[in-house]
């Protein structure tokens, strides 16, 4: 093994980071620090524990790489040091706002511009590249595409700290930042570590709809909301499906309501604006798209991510919280859908929205038909037994 990459000369490493920190400035990032790369030997611990009470779900990545994922070290042996920066997306309006307006579909913050992985990753590539001209060393760049755990590092190099919510918190810019990663093997100075400041305050646990924090500081993503309506690929579980309201993409809620937020450079120039279709789209168009519909209002959106699908099956979803009978055409419009994953959505959606008559006679055309079990068992579960005439 080659040794370590040093800069001995103290000035030399105080021009270095201060020139790299210039650069990330230029670059549009808001926060920046360095980690030694064995800052957080609790990592292992933490991992395994969450991966034991199966809180990952069907994140089956997550078990599969824990070994890599648990150490920089793990995943490049040659590594040293750990420069996290942080860019700023805080949203011109509180996100929760919209989710009383049971017509339009909510999408995370996050979601509502390009995808944030190609947004950073070319200026996180120039940041390393200058990294490597001025010092000769390795570099590896990483925005959310390899087993890194980013949140805990960013912790350890001073960006902010993991909240009960699990997010990173920043005295700047609350709860609202996109992390990158450049692993290199140059021994660099390093921050000191945030300390955790959240106090007393459970606001991000009390505001959860589906109760996804088992206590603070951890989450169990099989019940939260973002997993269940990004990552998860089946239908939603029923007891789910009624919190959800109508988010669409992603949930917001434990971040939106982090008192930190409001020190979040509200004034500064907006540097990520949401495109104005993904504010507040109506469910209606949204439930008229087809596959190629799909693919072109979300081109170079993360959202496309998850496929025609998913998305659907959250706007039906979103439909059924609606309680706007307006909506019943379509709903029952997509019982014919080819997709079992959206006639299943549909058919809980006609329950929420039709009278039981409508639903008995829609049942009577489509459940003797129906030959996938999980369309059926939602059927069965809408179907309202035969009432008996105690006359």
């Amino acid at each position: 093994m080659l040794p370590p990459r040093r800069i001995t000369d103290a000035v030399d490493m105080i021009r270095l980071i201060g020139e790299l920190q210039d650069r990330a400035k230029t670059l549009g990032f808001d926060a920046f620090g360095i980690a030694a790369a064995n800052a957080r030997p609790d990592l292992p611990g933490k991992l395994g524990a969450a991966l034991a009470e199966g809180w990952h779900g069907e994140m089956a990545w997550m078990a599969e790489t824990a070994e890599r994922r648990a150490s920089p070290s793990a995943l490049w042996p040659q590594v040293r040091s750990v420069i996290m920066v942080g860019f700023n997306y805080g949203p011109d309006e509180d996100p929760l706002e919209r989710l009383s307006d049971r017509v339009i579909g909510n999408i995370s913050v996050y979601a509502r511009n390009r995808d944030y992985h190609d947004i950073i990753k070319g200026r996180l590539k120039e940041l390393a590249g200058l990294l490597r001209r001025r010092s000769g060393a390795t570099v590896k760049v990483f925005v959310d595409t390899a087993p890194v755990m980013e949140k805990p590092l960013a912790e350890a190099a001073g960006l902010g700290w993991q909240g009960k919510h699990t997010v990173l918190v920043s005295r700047a810019f609350g709860s609202w930042l996109f992390l990158g990663a450049i692993f290199t093997d140059l021994d660099l100075s390093a921050d000191e570590p945030h300390p955790e400041s959240c106090g007393t305050c459970t606001r991000c646990l009390d505001v959860c709809p589906t109760k996804a924090f088992p206590a603070p500081f951890q989450l169990d993503a099989r019940r939260c909301i973002a997993y269940l309506n990004i990552e998860h690929e089946g239908p939603i579980p029923h007891e789910f499906r009624a919190p959800i309201g109508n988010r669409i993409y992603g949930c917001d809620d434990c971040l939106a309501v982090c008192p930190w937020n409001k020190f979040a450079s509200v004034t500064r120039e907006m540097k990520l604006q949401a495109r104005e279709d993904l504010r507040a789209p109506a469910l209606a168009d949204l439930a008229a798209l087809d596959e190629a519909g799909f693919r072109v209002l979300f081109s170079g959106s993360p959202i496309k991510r998850i496929g025609y699908g998913r998305f659907l099956r959250n706007v039906l979803i979103a439909i059924g919280n609606s309680g706007d009978r307006s909506f019943l055409p379509q709903v029952l419009g997509r019982l014919h859908d080819p997709a079992p994953l959206i006639r299943g959505a549909a058919v809980w959606a006609l329950k929420r929205l039709a009278t039981d008559k409508e639903i008995s006679a829609q049942a009577l055309e489509f459940l003797g038909h129906e030959r996938d079990q999980s369309v059926k068992a939602e059927w069965n579960a809408v179907v309202q037994p035969a009432r008996v005439d105690s006359k």
